[in-house]
């Protein structure tokens, strides 16, 4: 069985129940990114599977409300800037399964995933 990748915080509830919820389906190689933070060409990867640097930037993280960065226009060049300098603020977990990924806690996001894990079988 080919094995999957996911970048979560170990000390997450959210990344854990959901993690546990999948892991059934599959193998996955599991990186804590406050341990073990994303190079910067992790990044640019991660942001390219996605579709960009905001699609993988997590609004709901507490320095996104403490930097009061709802109220600014960021650019993609500064969701990268913000995504190299602070592990918090990779939307989380993030699964990478085959050439698919996945990112993000929602119920959808997480109902994709699995249902793409259980057709895989």
């Amino acid at each position: 069985m080919l094995k999957g990748k996911v970048y979560l915080l170990q000390s997450c509830s959210t990344c854990k129940r959901i993690f546990k919820q999948v892991a059934p389906h599959r193998e996955f190689d599991v990186r804590d990114i406050k341990k073990e933070p994303l190079s910067k060409s992790e990044i640019d990867d991660l942001a390219e599977k996605a579709g960009g640097y905001e699609q993988i930037f997590n609004k709901q993280a507490q320095k996104y409300r403490q930097l009061v960065l709802k109220e600014k226009n960021l650019t993609e060049k500064d969701y990268r800037q913000f995504l190299e300098e602070e592990y918090t603020f990779l939307k989380r977990p993030v699964f990478i399964i085959d050439d698919k990924i996945f990112v993000g806690n929602s119920k959808a996001t997480v109902d994709v995933l699995t249902n793409y894990l259980i057709s895989c079988k």
